[in-house]
């Protein structure tokens, strides 16, 4: 009978275990994923997905090896790793808790008096004898032991939070090195841009130059008044003007790169002048449910979910008994050489059960905290990959609508250059007047900047286009607990974790 009861108990004791581990919840809704691709326009011979290293296939040496000293050097970086070793030591603490406790003792003692007695004679006088000084030693080595019974799960689902806490630390790494590997790229391609413009501005105030020293030599002449000279004077330094704030434009972009590679702003500089040679070949996304598994701040939204459910499961188990086992033993003897011979051997154990009967609510309110916890990273799951999808649309549109802008703009500048040629032309031989030239002197220095800022907003655009596809990064399913809201060839999920 006792042998059927102590095999019922354990069944009982296996079956509220087992049912104390809960599934994650799934976040995402069948809407959430489209099931049709991507919908902004995408180069049909185009690799599908960034290469790791997608930095690498700009063309651009130079920017290849600054993003590289970013990832060895940039503090943000630094910053973030040293959040995951703090991860991966509350993963070991909270793994502790599943081990037993072990000590270990030694007392040494010593002790001694000395006897003394005072007796009253027949007479009144008082006698003092004093007795023989005796003492003693005593030596205890002990081990004790402690174990909380993890019968309902709360150390268990306390380690798999913190095991979940230390992945989403990782993916959030991953996220801020591709932050970092973007941002690196992007402020090179800034101050090459602003270089570029520079010069533009420079040259443009050579080419006003040049039609001033015409309208000097007519003024001379008499064929033409003051007002041309005073409108081309008014040009020229319209030009000047603009290059001060180029410049420093310029200055502080190499600020916000030597940043981002960890170095001090002084002295810091780049050989490249423009962004000729910086070529970034197209790529395509691929699906929308694969995007789920290249993008680490998706991940890290995942992991955050699983990690806020794991305190959900340990607050419940809160609710239950505590079960804890001690023991203790040693060794006691008056010697010390003869601590393990001719000594006393003494031990202890004994079992405690903990159960709270009143504590004014305070399980009740962990176990509504941990929900509303879980329920914020749901929301927050869910508006990462949203927000993953909607990156990816603007980045390819983007993408596609400036290199469209690009080349209408060439058009245009390439005319107006001509057209400038003309104008200067003509006015030289007195054919157009000066408001011709002027004319074609804005049409031109406004698209060639244009163009400049164009060309600049759409490398970076196809950077974007990289970092929202994850840079080449990916999850292993293994690691994923969400499932797919549409048919895809993702592997079902486990019902438990």
């Amino acid at each position: 009978m006792n042998r059927f009861l102590m095999s019922a108990s354990a069944g009982v004791l296996a079956l509220v275990a087992s049912g104390c581990a809960t599934p994650v919840p799934q976040a995402l809704k069948t809407t959430d994923v489209p099931a049709a691709g991507f919908t902004a326009p995408i180069i049909a011979d185009a690799q599908v997905w960034p290469k790791t290293d997608w930095w690498t296939t700009f063309g651009s040496p130079e920017m290849a090896g600054l993003v590289t000293d970013a990832q060895a050097n940039n503090l943000d970086l630094a910053a973030a790793y040293a959040r995951v070793l703090q991860a991966e030591a509350q993963a070991g603490i909270s793994r502790s808790a599943l081990f037993p406790q072990l000590g270990g003792s030694f007392d040494a003692s010593r002790q001694g008096s000395h006897g003394r007695s005072v007796t009253t004679g027949p007479g009144g006088g008082v006698t003092t004898t004093s007795g023989p000084f005796t003492s003693s030693n005593s030596f205890n080595l002990g081990l004790n032991a402690s174990y909380q019974l993890d019968i309902f799960g709360q150390n268990r689902d306390r380690y798999f939070s913190a095991e979940d806490a230390l992945r989403a630390s990782r993916y959030a790494q991953q996220t801020v090195a591709l932050t970092i590997e973007s941002n690196t790229a992007r402020a090179y391609i800034n101050v090459l841009a602003l270089r570029e413009r520079i010069k533009i501005a420079r040259d443009n105030v050579d080419a006003v130059n040049r039609v001033l020293q015409i309208v000097k030599a007519k003024v001379q002449n008499g064929v033409s008044s003051n007002l041309d000279l005073a409108q081309e004077q008014a040009q020229v330094a319209a030009q000047q003007a603009q290059i001060p704030g180029l410049v420093e434009q310029e200055r502080q972009a190499r600020y916000t790169l030597a940043v981002l590679l960890g170095r001090a702003p002084e002295g810091f500089d780049v050989t490249a002048q423009t962004m000729t040679d910086i070529k970034p070949p197209p790529v395509q996304p691929g699906t929308p449910s694969d995007l789920l598994l290249r993008r680490p701040d998706i991940a890290q939204s995942e992991a955050s979910l699983a990690s806020a459910h794991g305190n959900v499961d340990a607050a419940r188990a809160a609710f239950f008994p505590s079960i804890g086992l001690s023991g203790s033993g040693g060794f006691a003897s008056a010697a010390l050489g003869s601590l393990f011979s001719g000594t006393t051997l003494f031990y202890s154990i004994g079992a405690s059960v903990l159960q709270t009967i009143f504590d004014g609510g305070l399980l009740a309110s962990e176990s509504d905290l941990a929900k509303a916890q879980q329920l914020e990273m749901i929301a927050t799951y869910r508006s990462s990959v949203l927000n993953a999808f909607t990156d990816v649309e603007s980045s390819l549109g983007t993408v596609s609508a400036l290199a469209e802008q690009e080349h209408y703009l060439g058009v245009e500048t390439d005319n107006a250059r001509e057209a400038l040629r003309i104008s200067e032309i003509q006015y030289r031989e007195g054919v157009a007047d000066l408001l011709a030239v002027l004319q074609a002197q804005q049409t031109l220095f406004s698209a060639q900047d244009q163009l400049v800022q164009t060309r600049l907003a759409r490398l970076q655009a196809n950077v974007s286009l990289y970092q929202s596809l994850g840079g080449g990064w990916t999850q292993t399913a293994e690691e994923n607990t969400q499932a797919w809201p549409v048919a895809t060839s993702k592997p079902a999920l486990p019902e438990q974790r």
